[in-house]
């Protein structure tokens, strides 16, 4: 279901994942890390409609890449010193 729920909001599922994982979205239930997970309709609805979420949302899965492209930059740098 993280797919549909990626295409309503605007986002890709691996970043629905993130998101699940700082707290901006829950999913149903307690689902186990590797379960499926399912969402309110009406309430993922309700957030592609919020432009104050969408908007926390969108800077944080910003933060999130330019955190991991800084990581990699700086250990290519490290491996590469000799």
């Amino acid at each position: 279901m993280p797919e549909k729920v990626a295409e309503i909001l605007g986002f890709s599922p691996c970043e629905i994942s993130l998101l699940m994982k700082i707290g901006l979205l829950k999913p149903l239930g307690k689902p186990a890390p590797n379960a499926h997970k399912y969402f309110c309709a009406t309430e993922i609805i309700e957030l592609s409609h919020d432009r104050e979420w969408l908007d926390k949302a969108t800077r944080a899965v910003g933060k999130h890449w330019r955190e991991k492209n800084q990581r990699e930059k700086r250990q290519k740098l490290v491996a590469s010193l000799p």
